[in-house]
């Protein structure tokens, strides 16, 4: 009898045990992610600060900006700042060309990259590693030594100051053409393209009906990189183009700086700024869950 009594006590005793360290592992896991995700949050409000500091300092005037410095609250000058904007600039037109270089540029560098990806990664062909090894080299070249050369070039041509100059580039985005290699090399397999050939299906009709969807998430994550890029291009812009009704926006926002008192349109060049950010947060936004996809299946992959 005392034998069950003292199996019983044990038992019970091994039970409090168990119960206070479930609890000690459940306080341990909550403090950790409470640090993680007070943590993140931090970088949250870090990340969104400079956003918010433009768009409230679109709606004030120079000289608040100058004196008063950063505030959280908004102004009464978003207008009077519109007007400025407008009266001073063609920011219309900016907007407008950086809208189109930027989605051609888009386009094209994601098109002709995929092409290039599948390319290298279903054909088998005499020099295909030294070509790839070829491709790593230039990417290791900074593209301001080669943007003389291309400038020259441009300029033989009768290309410059025209938009073509600056979107002729995107054909051969190496960077985009490297990513989407090893992209493509786990998220299509040569069976398929062998079934679908044996069908009699044509090289081109299996990029387009089967490749190129199958490359979507990776294309449309470049995407997102090549837009932004493209769209807040200053330097390239600035020694390219000449003529006003080919200025790009960052162009157009930059010529503000220019004027006189331009301390007094601060709250104006800010406002230039809010518009600027409006097409990469909505592209963002549409192409974003496709980053999202890439991250997570790296993630399961590692």
């Amino acid at each position: 009898m005392s034998n069950e009594i003292r199996q019983e006590i044990d038992f019970e005793e091994l039970k409090r045990q168990n119960l206070r360290s479930a609890k000690a592992r459940k306080r341990k896991k909550f403090i950790i992610f409470s640090i993680v995700y007070t943590f993140l949050a931090a970088l949250v409000v870090i990340s969104i600060i400079p956003f918010w500091i433009v768009i409230i300092n679109a709606t004030r005037d120079g000289m608040a900006i100058s004196t008063q410095g950063i505030t959280i609250f908004p102004g009464s000058s978003l207008m009077e700042n519109y007007r400025i904007l407008t009266d001073n600039v063609d920011i219309v037109r900016g907007f407008l060309n950086s809208l189109k270089i930027a989605t051609l540029v888009t386009f094209l560098s994601g098109y002709f990259s995929a092409l290039t990806a599948y390319g290298f990664h279903m054909y088998d062909f005499k020099g295909k590693n030294v070509l790839f090894g070829i491709i790593l080299v230039f990417m290791m070249i900074p593209s301001q030594l080669a943007f003389l050369g291309y400038v020259k070039w441009m300029t033989q041509i009768g290309l410059m100051d025209t938009h073509a100059a600056l979107i002729i580039p995107a054909v051969a985005s190496i960077g985009t053409v490297f990513f989407l290699r090893a992209y493509i090399s786990s998220a299509l397999s040569k069976e398929l393209i062998e079934s679908a050939r044996i069908d009699g299906a044509g090289e081109l009709f299996i990029f387009h009906r089967i490749g190129l969807p199958l490359m979507a998430p990776g294309v449309a994550t470049m995407s997102i990189f090549t837009f932004i890029g493209s769209w807040n291009n200053y330097l390239s812009a600035r020694v390219i183009l000449s003529s006003k009704a080919n200025e790009t926006l960052p162009m157009v926002i930059s010529s503000l700086k220019a004027l006189r008192i331009w301390h007094q349109n601060q709250g104006a060049i800010y406002l230039g700024f809010a518009i600027s950010i409006v097409p990469i947060v909505i592209v963002f936004i549409f192409a974003s869950k496709y980053l999202i996809e890439n991250i997570s299946a790296g993630a399961v992959k590692g």
